[in-house]
């Protein structure tokens, strides 16, 4: 990636551009090179990218979960006195943005949700996957994305490797069970802040019916879709997502 990883009062971020804040939020299995194309594109139209590293590894155990995620990132944006900010999450990272938000509403100028969890995701599988074996580790990588191109051999890699880590899959495991505890059917209605919806039309993570529910459920909503898409769209097919998301932030974010 072409962009300074920064490391601050321990955080670790990128932050380029100068304009109204867009907060990216990366996934479970994901990372901040997950948004390069966004950082770029954004960054150079007039907003301030900032993505935060989500600790997802680094915390204590009994700590990981989805509620003090939500609290580093009350904690990044206190630190870098930002508010009013537009929350940009993909899978997990959106399932941490709304629950930050629903603990710091003051704090988010609107929400940009693309295949994010938080009603009902269906991770890798019916069990976690089996750790050696890489072919089935790659299969299920692939299947995240319509393209199976798209889970090139440095981001199967990565996965291998976390499941293939005693300590980080039981991060994971905690993570997710967390996620499907928190479960956010209930709160969304007093979300009323702007909404984006971006979802990949073939996503079987975060299926289509997720965001039908999160546009039904979520009073001020766009649901905006990508044909021949998975779960991850901002990485999938980044010129559509980035096409989208800038006429929704020409309308719904605030001019500096």
């Amino acid at each position: 990636m072409a962009y300074e990883l920064r490391s601050e009062n321990g955080f670790d971020f990128i932050d380029v551009g100068e304009g109204h804040p867009l907060v990216l939020l990366h996934g479970l299995m994901g990372g901040l090179s997950n948004f390069e194309q966004t950082i770029e594109h954004f960054s150079e139209k007039g907003y301030r990218v900032l993505v935060p590293q989500l600790p997802l590894y680094s915390m204590p155990i009994i700590s990981t979960n989805v509620k003090n995620l939500s609290k580093y990132i009350r904690d990044f944006l206190a630190y870098k006195n930002l508010s009013s900010v537009t929350l940009i999450g993909n899978s997990l990272g959106g399932h941490v943005g709304l629950v930050f938000t629903k603990r710091n509403p003051q704090t988010v100028h609107s929400i940009v949700l693309t295949g994010s969890s938080g009603l009902y995701e269906s991770a890798m599988g019916d069990s976690f996957p089996r750790r050696g074996d890489y072919e089935y580790i790659k299969t299920k990588t692939e299947e995240v994305f319509y393209d199976p191109a798209v889970a090139t051999k440095e981001l199967v890699d990565e996965v291998f490797d976390i499941v293939n880590s005693r300590d980080k899959v039981i991060r994971t495991v905690a993570i997710s069970k967390s996620a499907i505890r928190h479960n956010m059917a209930e709160e969304l209605k007093n979300f009323t802040m702007p909404v984006c919806l971006i979802w990949g039309a073939n996503d079987k993570v975060t299926p289509p019916e997720v965001a039908n529910k999160f546009h039904e459920l979520l009073p001020n909503s766009e649901l905006h879709w990508i044909e021949k898409c998975g779960h991850a769209a901002m990485m999938e097919r980044p010129h559509e997502f980035n096409a989208i998301l800038d006429k929704w932030l020409a309308v719904h974010a605030p001019v500096n």
